[in-house]
């Protein structure tokens, strides 16, 4: 997944974007509300984490701006904010889930995990394609039922082909949701992570669809 991480203060920033890294997701981090919106209008992220209390615009306007413009990013908000108001105000903006600080960062992973899914039109978090079996809540992926080992990025262009599976996967749309922002990336890569993932999993399973991308099937041929 690649997560914009909206959060003001720097350390517990800092300490949620390790976690997610450490989970394999890729993170733009900013501290305010200006940034945050530009890039949520302009990069194609798997999810963001709000803040509501953010300097230059408020993450509730923010929101509240996404949605009337179209972005229809999944949105967790992640707040110190516990008034009942306040949430709904959040839900109404358009937010798909609160949680409240303090909060367990395993919590935080499940329901970004959760709207990550749903927003990909899967509401059972156990999904298979062919011999290739993926449990989305806990990020882990199998193979003719033995634990997958991956690197993260290869476990980002596996996680994204799979939530799209039997659909094409854009080259451009694959490399944008692996790399967080500032990444330099060598055209050659994504075909570096493909073979990887082909001698890993079975050259049949993903599909080179000549001129636009990638496709993860059951089906294929070789």
């Amino acid at each position: 997944m690649r997560i914009l991480l909206v959060e003001d203060d720097p350390d517990l920033g800092e300490a949620i974007a390790r976690k997610l890294r450490s989970e394999n997701c890729a993170v733009d981090l900013v501290d305010n509300g200006i940034d945050a919106q530009h890039l949520g209008e302009t990069e194609p992220y798997d999810a963001v984490i709000l803040d509501l209390g953010l300097p230059g615009k408020a993450g509730a306007a923010v929101l509240a701006d996404w949605r009337k413009g179209m972005t229809s990013v999944p949105v967790l908000v992640l707040t110190a904010r516990e008034a009942w108001a306040d949430k709904v105000s959040a839900y109404k903006a358009g937010a798909d889930d609160y949680l409240t600080k303090p909060f367990r960062i395993e919590e935080l992973m499940m329901r970004l995990r959760a709207i990550v899914r749903r927003a990909a039109g899967h509401a059972n978090p156990h999904m298979v394609c062919g011999p290739l079996v993926f449990e989305s809540q806990t990020g882990q992926f199998e193979l003719d039922g033995l634990p997958l080992r991956l690197t993260a990025f290869e476990w980002r262009a596996l996680s994204q082909l799979m939530m799209r599976r039997e659909a094409v996967v854009e080259r451009l749309d694959l490399i944008e949701r692996m790399y967080e922002g500032d990444a330099d990336v060598d055209s050659n890569t994504l075909d570096v992570i493909i073979g990887r993932l082909r001698r890993k999993i079975g050259a049949t399973l993903i599909e080179t669809v000549r001129g636009r991308g990638y496709r993860l099937t059951a089906g294929a041929t070789p």
